[in-house]
């Protein structure tokens, strides 16, 4: 404790001042203004560039809208990655607040302007102690987390974490009080897989039944069958989620359709479960169709794998979640079936990702249309990440050693 506290004086991990506050407030709420789909963040990326040009940090592009900043000290030491999303969603805003979405039918729903405004802080503080700093805090302001083919694999491919001992994420919650920080070691979110399934029969009028293959009914009826793989087909203990978001057929009130188009998500936290249950729910629903005599084209889609973080930096970050806040304030939280592209990073290297309270006293959730944050979670999410640095980076404290064995 005396070597944490004597190291703080060097990266000034005291309390966020209310003038950093305001600046990350003010960033934040820009970003909020102008929002940008995933790939699409031009202006948020040149935003971002332009205050780490400012404060004489350097910075890569891996992608046109990926930026990765660099803050390397005279020490030798491992890399550490702290990475942010930047990316909105195509969700018309419905608050009426000052700094609303000035992009019809594009919001941050979901804290990434947040996160963003955190990083940049944690930048700005950084680019005044790189001397102070043993081995490097590389910092990721990552693209697109909301597509399924999304911006973590992009920047993987493209070399930003090569080299890296560690990765480390957070995210602003809703659904927790803003003050608290919850970190679990293990899974904490779901994958997020998609199935599109067509359903080919033989079409028809709708008063000769008899003389079709309702493709129809049967998808009506696949829908029903497809929820018996979670319930019939994988152990109780073992959580899984199979959920039909759309079903689409016909345009006429007395035709029979040949064609019905299904499609849906597949969460769960085990690697094992999601492989069971994408040969599972291949085989039903081919074989479905085929007992009413009907063909099934079905195309499954993976996308983020489970988020599970691993233990070794989960005991490395408590401590600093602790300085943050105190250590009755820091809980393990149950997992998920939400889901994050930052699982990606945690199949290349040991990773942990953190919740930071950010309720509201009228909190909505994520992706709803009048979602907002209580903006003090912006100095506690900061907060965290310098005693993190502190403790990855500060000459005074011993070097980490987070090698999976």
């Amino acid at each position: 404790m005396t070597q944490t506290r004597s190291g703080m004086a060097h990266l000034g991990t005291q309390r966020v001042g209310a003038d950093l506050l305001e600046e990350m407030t003010a960033w934040r709420r820009h970003l909020h203004a102008h929002p940008e789909l995933g790939f699409e963040e031009h202006d948020t990326t040149a935003f971002i560039r332009s205050l780490l040009d400012e404060w004489g940090l350097p910075f890569d592009a891996p992608l046109s809208t990926a930026t990765v900043a660099h803050a390397r000290g005279q020490i030798p030491g491992p890399v550490l990655v702290v990475r942010a999303d930047i990316d909105a969603l195509p969700i018309q805003e419905e608050n009426k607040v000052s700094y609303a979405s000035t992009r019809p039918g594009v919001m941050h729903a979901c804290g990434h302007d947040g996160h963003t405004a955190i990083l940049l802080g944690l930048a700005k503080l950084l680019s005044r102690r790189r001397d102070r700093l043993r081995g490097e805090i590389r910092l990721l302001f990552q693209p697109a987390e909301e597509l399924a083919d999304g911006g973590a694999e992009k920047v993987i491919e493209a070399g930003a974490v090569n080299g890296a001992m560690a990765v480390v994420g957070l995210h602003l919650s809703s659904n927790l009080d803003t003050g608290l920080i919850g970190l679990s070691d293990g899974a904490i979110m779901a994958s997020d897989d998609r199935f599109d399934i067509t359903i080919v029969g033989n079409a028809g009028h709708a008063s000769s039944p008899h003389q079709t293959t309702d493709a129809l009914t049967i998808a009506a009826g696949l829908v029903s069958q497809l929820q018996t793989l979670v319930s019939r087909r994988i152990d109780p203990l073992s959580p899984a989620v199979v959920t039909v978001g759309s079903l689409h057929a016909g345009d006429a009130y007395n035709a029979i359709p040949g064609e019905a188009r299904l499609s849906g998500t597949v969460r769960t936290l085990s690697p094992a479960t999601r492989d069971l249950l994408e040969t599972e729910l291949v085989g039903l629903t081919r074989g479905y169709a085929a007992a009413h005599h009907a063909k099934a084209e079905v195309a499954y889609h993976r996308g983020s794998p489970p988020l599970i973080n691993h233990s070794k930096v989960v005991e490395f970050a408590r401590p600093a979640a602790e300085a943050a806040v105190g250590a009755h304030r820091v809980a393990s939280r149950p997992p998920g079936m939400g889901a994050e592209d930052f699982a990606f990073y945690g199949e290349h290297l040991p990773s942990a990702f953190a919740l930071i309270g950010a309720a509201t006293e009228t909190s909505f959730p994520h992706h709803h249309p009048r979602f907002d944050i209580n903006e003090q979670a912006l100095a506690v999410g900061l907060r965290f990440l310098q005693h993190l640095v502190e403790r990855w980076a500060g000459p005074d404290t011993p070097a980490p050693d987070l090698h999976l064995s």
